[in-house]
């Protein structure tokens, strides 16, 4: 077909300027339908967005015969439920991170997807950002030889929403158990299991120390990757300042980088030391939307399919002790 015509459900924050709008710029790709249980809302996103059809069931969207794929952005406690909807009507789809609630959801997707031979995607971006694949280039050059160990420290102050207890579905622990862990540390978690490879043995422990909402605030991990390179991590927030710090220390050399801060990458090796600042595109999953385009047409294999992702969800129930 001359072009793919993608369905949204779940039209809220993240897809605005995050992902949304990668799908009408990806050449091959038309946004043509978005499902939100507000009618208001989801007529106002479709206007602005210039998105011919919109929906507040979404049997319509996923069943609509004018719909080649379909993009779940809801909370992860109902991605199980829409993704099993979309395998059955036998259509390509794309998962927001985390792909589900528990590893156990996850490999449920993936059997109704693989019985019926559909790709599944998700949305770990970080894997297609030119930003971190210039890290992955240094990784495979040797540039800082053997990989010895890989650590990230993470943490953030309360929002002002945690502190006046406000409900807030990420720190919900019947929808998102680990709380602000698994919506943020998925990202780099998955980033080091796409440098490293998968992750064969994992010790965390997590606790709320704030007791601000239900879910965790503080983890802390351990792991070893199926390729020697171990591992650790500690993720907390109720600290006073925000610090984003990932280093990988080589035979040879280091790698500094943030998964989510805006600095520069850092190479030093015994050629000296080196900084780049690569700019991420202005709809952040342009590039993942793009490499989704290229595997629907056989073109590339996409980073980041629901394989992956499931090991990813395994690794944070690992670390969570779930």
């Amino acid at each position: 077909m001359e072009s793919i015509r993608w369905g949204i459900i779940g039209c809220g924050n993240v897809t605005e300027s995050k992902s949304g709008p990668a799908y009408s710029k990806t050449n091959g790709f038309e946004l043509h339908a978005v499902m939100r249980r507000n009618i208001e809302k989801v007529k106002d996103y479709a206007f602005r967005h210039k998105i011919p059809h919109y929906f507040t069931d979404a049997d319509e969207l996923i069943n609509h015969p004018e719909i080649d794929a379909v993009y779940i952005a809801t909370p992860p406690d109902s991605h199980k439920f829409y993704a099993l909807k979309v395998a059955q009507a036998g259509k390509p789809c794309c998962i927001e991170k985390p792909m589900a609630l528990n590893y156990h959801e996850c490999v449920e997707i993936l059997n109704a997807f693989e019985e019926k031979k559909l790709p599944l995607f998700v949305a770990y971006y970080r894997r297609s950002l030119p930003r971190f694949n210039q890290i992955k280039e240094w990784l495979d050059s040797n540039e800082i030889g053997e990989i010895r160990h890989v650590s990230w420290f993470l943490s953030k102050n309360p929002s002002p929403v945690d502190l006046a207890q406000t409900y807030n579905w990420r720190t919900d622990s019947t929808i998102a158990p680990g709380g602000y862990f698994e919506d943020l540390a998925s990202h780099g978690l998955d980033l080091l299991v796409h440098y490293f490879g998968e992750i064969t043995s994992v010790q965390g422990i997590s606790l709320n120390q704030q007791n601000l909402y239900s879910a965790k605030d503080a983890i802390v991990a351990n792991w070893l990757h199926k390729s020697g390179v171990t591992g650790s991590g500690t993720w907390n927030f109720g600290s006073f300042e925000r610090n984003d710090k990932v280093e990988i220390i080589g035979s040879k050399g280091k790698i500094g980088f943030a998964v989510f801060e805006e600095l520069p990458i850092q190479l030093t090796n015994q050629d000296g030391s080196k900084e780049l600042f690569i700019n991420h595109p202005e709809n952040i999953q342009l590039h993942h939307v793009q490499n989704m385009r290229d595997h629907l047409l056989g073109v590339s294999v996409h980073p980041s399919l629901g394989k992956s992702a499931a090991h990813t969800n395994w690794l944070m129930d690992k670390i969570l002790g779930f």
